[in-house]
């Protein structure tokens, strides 16, 4: 099986070809396409994957190239996963809006708008070649922000684009590890969007036992949602929020703690991957060892200024652990590809799922995957005090959307002012402003 992963000279791709190299089964990955616009971030990666691989007889092969066509053709797999501006881009995000008082996060807030309106257009574009050069390919996206990107793919690929993300994998693994539960056997009621959903239940044996945890202060205050969240807010949704709520429910606390901060985390990774790639620059480095002390690095800070406002503590070795986004992408590719069910949290079209949400929204649920792709499972409706939030991120990611498709900067300016940690048209309109003059990518916006 033949796999392209665009972005192929990112830092997490090791993640990947970790899990490949573990894959033993028929029918395993046996090719990898990294595919990159920067010619030396391929190499730095490169170096890594070989050292990954060693001498394993088994290990997918690996090609590198630079140009799109070649990377698709022959494609089964396509891994979108890409940064448009790099994290330079992620940093004038945080920037501009910290400067305005509001958050600045990746994917939430103005920040996540931002990097909506110059990464949608990349993504349709890709999803145009992807349909042109290999229309038998399932498309996973990486890229965030996931939910907006993967919706804006659909418009060209259907049902053979699915995303994925590691935030639901996480929590629910901490949550069953705080039950005492089996993974193998549990089934977990999540419900949302991307970066913007709810563990609201937990199925063992037939029997919900989410709400003997919501008693357990002891337990509770075991995770990382717990410490960030209190045991009293809780209590209150009667559902463990996904880590990227702490943005909605703490926000003015969020903010303070990011402006606060020596530097922004997009600032950080900047400098600290920076360094990594010029290391791998030169003879003599170990690139396996390089690659992983960074990596381990980059885990032991994620959002650290959320928990330093929550008081919640440096993070649990185990919430640490590698095995997130890169084997939800392998079982995904294992179910498509050898019709064997998986159950996952993925994004995928609402079609009936949701009644608040049209059939061809893009909702983050649990599913089940075999070989005609991923379907969502029946749910219940959203909890009340989900509604109003969900729809009006969801709004904001349709008119981002509306943007990069007609390049009008009247939609991309509602989908700033229309997000809810947005608190101004004036603002908003401010914001706008500085990221076109910051961000080239954004010079397609026009009245």
């Amino acid at each position: 099986m033949r796999l392209t992963i665009l972005g192929g000279g990112g830092f997490r791709v090791p993640l990947i070809y970790r899990a490949l190299l573990a894959d033993r089964e028929e029918g395993r990955v046996t090719h990898v396409t990294l595919h990159d616009l920067d010619a030396s971030r391929l190499a730095a990666i490169g170096r890594v994957l070989r050292a990954q691989a060693g001498d394993d007889p088994l290990a997918p092969e690996v090609t590198a190239t630079t140009d799109l066509t070649e990377a698709l053709t022959g494609a089964d797999f396509v891994f979108f996963a890409v940064r448009v501006h790099g994290l330079a881009g992620r940093a004038i995000d945080e920037r501009v809006a910290l400067d305005e008082g509001v958050l600045g996060q990746e994917t939430v807030g103005a920040g996540g708008v931002a990097y909506g309106l110059r990464t949608v257009p990349v993504a349709i574009e890709v999803a145009r070649r992807v349909a042109e050069v290999a229309p038998q390919a399932w498309v996973i996206n990486f890229t965030n922000p996931a939910g907006m990107v993967t919706e804006a793919m659909a418009e060209h690929l259907g049902e053979r684009v699915i995303g994925i993300c590691d935030e639901p994998v996480g929590l629910g693994r901490r949550v069953l590890h705080a039950l005492g539960a089996d993974p193998a056997t549990a089934r977990l009621d999540y419900v949302g969007l991307n970066h913007l959903g709810w563990l609201r239940g937990v199925e063992v044996d037939g029997r919900d036992v989410l709400p003997g945890l919501l008693t357990d202060v002891a337990a509770l205050k075991s995770f990382e949602e717990g410490r960030l969240f209190g045991t009293e807010w809780i209590r209150t949704l009667g559902a463990i929020p996904n880590p990227y709520l702490h943005y909605y429910y703490y926000n003015r606390e969020a903010v303070a703690a990011e402006r606060a901060a020596e530097q922004t985390r997009g600032a950080f990774l900047l400098e600290q991957q920076g360094r990594f790639y010029a290391r791998l620059a030169s003879d003599g480095v170990e690139a396996y060892e390089a690659w992983e002390s960074t990596r381990h690095e980059r885990e032991a800070t994620y959002m650290a200024e959320n928990r330093a406002a929550a008081g919640a503590g440096e993070r649990d070795p185990s919430d640490m652990a590698a095995g997130g986004y890169e084997r939800v992408a392998l079982a995904l590719m294992r179910a498509i590809a050898r019709n064997e069910r998986a159950d996952l949290i993925l994004n995928v079209r609402n079609h009936e799922t949701l009644p608040d949400l049209d059939p061809f929204a893009v909702i983050e649920v649990p599913c089940v995957v075999d070989a005609t792709g991923a379907h969502p499972c029946p749910t219940a409706a959203l909890p009340e005090h989900a509604v109003g939030l969900v729809t009006s991120v969801k709004a904001v990611e349709r008119a981002v959307i509306e943007a990069a498709r007609t390049g009008s900067r009247g939609a991309a300016l509602r989908a700033m002012a229309g997000h809810p940690l947005v608190d101004s048209v004036a603002v908003a309109r401010r914001l706008l402003d500085n990221y076109q003059a910051q961000l080239p990518e954004l010079g397609y916006l026009r009245p």
